[in-house]
């Protein structure tokens, strides 16, 4: 069989391919109506969050907003506030940067190694050393889950995925897939205001579809139900791909009636339905690391994602680890949860538009929320 990761240029040359078919597939468009659909979310939840503090709120065009309360004002572009600067949301994308400062601070993280999307040769040895699957993502610029492909054990695996990541920029990360479910712990200068449990996406089987026309109806349903169901439509992707064939199946296979199929590793195109509140079942332990993790990266409303087998164990004693630090988080995973929402906007909001004294006593009445 050809080592793809030895010809860079024919893997690129797929890769393009990929994109061809997928424009002639018309998931751009979609993709555009998905987008549509984020820009909606977050324009309702802002706007509740203003009425919920008794401020106004102004559109600016372009998905941006103005709020106001007495002589206090902030401006909001989807999850952009003024929480955190721009230099933070930055480093914090920085995947190589943001592992190091971490494990210098004793927190654990995955082993990793960053290298160059035209020189596979780090990653193949990387890959060859380890005693798991690996994981192929951006290595910096960007975040949602873009470019990641799990369950990496072949080069031609590694070729293809390395790049998918590569359309996102030529800096890569390769590094060990842990075990264990993924856990979105929300802080707020250092408290913990809530935490969720991300499950992968998933379909259901009817005896009659396959993979890929079940994967094409979900798809409907959330254009059709807008943000309601989920903030993005379910790409077909090296990821969605790896996971189905480590159950023995393909887009091809058509599972049985009632039958689940989880469709990925990654979590981020998930649903609503697959999310759950998780904060009462956390250790002390692991809140504090997750604390200790957005202190280290500098973030004042971090999404400190945990993988872990055990959250009411410490990360030391499970193998966990801390995945990321995301600035500015996603609020999707806040407001759409089988078992509620927790009104993070309003939350953010108050802080914004708070005054010194206020923050104080709001972060009280937060910490009361979140338990």
């Amino acid at each position: 069989m050809l080592d793809l990761t030895r010809h860079p240029r024919l893997v690129k040359m797929l890769s393009w391919w990929d994109r061809i078919k997928a424009s002639l597939n018309g998931r751009h468009a979609k993709g555009q109506a998905a987008e549509k659909n984020l820009g909606a979310f977050y324009a309702r939840i802002w706007r509740e969050a203003a009425l919920a503090v008794g401020a106004t709120i102004e559109s600016l065009g372009h998905d941006v907003f103005e709020i106001r309360r007495g002589e206090a004002r902030t401006r909001v572009l989807q999850n952009f506030t003024g929480m955190d600067d721009l230099a933070t949301h930055c480093v914090v994308r920085a995947k190589p940067v943001i592992y190091r400062l971490l494990r210098d601070a004793g927190l654990p993280t995955p082993r990793f190694v960053d290298f160059d999307s035209q020189d596979l040769t780090p990653a193949v040895a990387f890959m060859e050393s380890a005693d798991r699957d690996c994981v192929v993502k951006p290595a910096s610029g960007t975040g949602g889950g873009l470019g990641v492909t799990t369950g990496i054990r072949s080069r031609w695996q590694l070729a293809r995925s390395a790049f998918s990541a590569g359309r996102f920029g030529g800096d890569l990360l390769i590094e060990e897939q842990v075990a264990g479910e993924n856990y979105r712990l929300l802080y707020l200068d250092g408290k913990l205001i809530d935490a969720v449990v991300r499950r992968p996406p998933s379909v259901t089987g009817d005896g009659k579809h396959s993979i890929a026309q079940l994967v094409e109806a979900a798809n409907s349903r959330r254009l059709q139900q807008d943000q309601s169901v989920s903030h993005d439509l379910l790409g077909v992707d090296m990821d969605m791909r790896n996971t189905l064939a480590r159950h023995g199946r393909s887009l091809r296979s058509i599972p049985g009636p009632g039958e689940v199929v989880f469709l990925k590793t990654v979590i981020n195109q998930n649903s609503g339905a697959d999310n759950e509140t998780a904060t009462s079942i956390l250790c002390e332990s692991v809140i504090a690391a997750g604390a200790r993790a957005a202190e280290v990266a500098g973030v004042r409303l971090a999404g400190v994602d945990v993988i872990t087998t055990d959250p009411g164990r410490p990360l030391g004693e499970t193998g966990g680890v801390i995945l990321e630090v995301n600035s500015p988080p996603g609020y999707f995973w806040h407001y759409h949860k089988r078992d509620g929402e927790f009104p993070l906007a309003v939350v953010v909001l108050e802080c914004l538009l708070a005054g010194p004294r206020g923050i104080q006593s709001m972060l009280c009445e937060t910490e009361s929320l979140a338990l």
